[in-house]
């Protein structure tokens, strides 16, 4: 029966011309390599050298099977090759820090692929708020995290981006508007206003400020988007929310554009000075590759 062992021997010998130094090389007695090779030929059914008194010489029919060995060789070691780039990756854990929105929306598909991929490396999701992912990675306490709006410097991977977004009552002024004029910011400031936060920093307080603005008239604030759908059909104001938390049911509901559009981009972000470990760069070769797909 032939093995690797076989191969590498048929390889040495032609290399060499000599079955002695051949036998040396692969680990072999001399004894032992010319036996193999004998049985080698005798499974193959044909003469693959020719002994003669100083060399071993390959036959028409062995040149061609020689080369073949060397291929074959060649691919074994690029294969393990392969393995061994990839081996530091093959186990370990990732701690992933996100706000709930994109844990629930724009995470779920990329880490189903990159569990499927990576069966070896646990993925351990933390669902906190903006803020939270920033305190958790300027601590060091997790290895990557989902970031609004990251700085350019911070060389972050893009996950998902959405826009800012009006949602009024249907029987409000702003409703009988033309969907192509849209509402701008200083005009819903001015209005009666449930402020909805989703538990993050950045709301329509926040981007009012960065506006130069403010709320004027805030009926009400609550943590959950969906208790701010439910406030605006009781007409108690309006309100200003990410597009990704729109509910399927818009019923009592009116969504306008915000004009000039206000986005909200995404991003996995590493703690500042640290390098992504091989399961992590993994991770971030994903999501680029994931990323270019869909822009394809």
């Amino acid at each position: 029966m032939m093995n690797l062992m076989h191969w590498r021997l048929v390889v040495a010998v032609a290399d060499h011309g000599n079955i002695t130094r051949a036998a040396e090389r692969v680990g072999m007695t001399q004894s032992g390599a010319s036996q193999a090779l004998a049985l080698m030929e005798q499974t193959l059914g044909v003469q693959l050298f020719s002994r003669e008194s100083r060399q071993t010489l390959p036959t028409a029919i062995g040149l061609p099977v020689i080369e073949q060995a060397r291929v074959m060789l060649g691919a074994l070691q690029t294969i393990r090759q392969t393995v061994d780039s990839v081996r530091p990756m093959l186990r370990g854990t990732i701690r992933l820090a996100s706000f709930p929105m994109v844990l629930a929306s724009f995470l779920p598909p990329l880490l189903r692929q990159f569990n499927r991929l990576y069966p070896g490396i646990e993925v351990v999701a933390l669902e906190v708020s903006d803020d939270e992912v920033e305190t958790l990675l300027a601590a060091g306490l997790v290895d990557v995290g989902v970031v609004l709006n990251p700085a350019p410097e911070r060389n972050a991977g893009p996950l998902g981006r959405d826009e800012w977004v009006a949602v009024v009552p249907t029987g409000h002024l702003l409703a009988l508007r033309g969907t192509e004029q849209g509402v701008t910011l200083q005009e819903l400031t001015a209005l009666p206003f449930v402020l909805a936060t989703g538990g993050c920093s950045t709301n329509a307080r926040s981007l009012a400020a960065e506006a130069c603005l403010q709320l004027q008239d805030v009926r009400v604030e609550v943590r959950e988007w969906s208790s701010a759908f439910t406030l605006v059909r009781e007409n108690l104001g309006v309100t200003l929310v990410p597009e990704m938390t729109l509910p399927v049911d818009r019923q009592g509901l009116r969504v306008i554009a915000l004009q000039p559009p206000v986005e909200r981009v995404f991003s996995l972000v590493l703690p500042a000075g640290q390098t992504a470990s091989a399961a992590v760069q993994a991770l971030l070769d994903l999501l680029a590759e994931t990323s270019l797909a869909s822009v394809r």
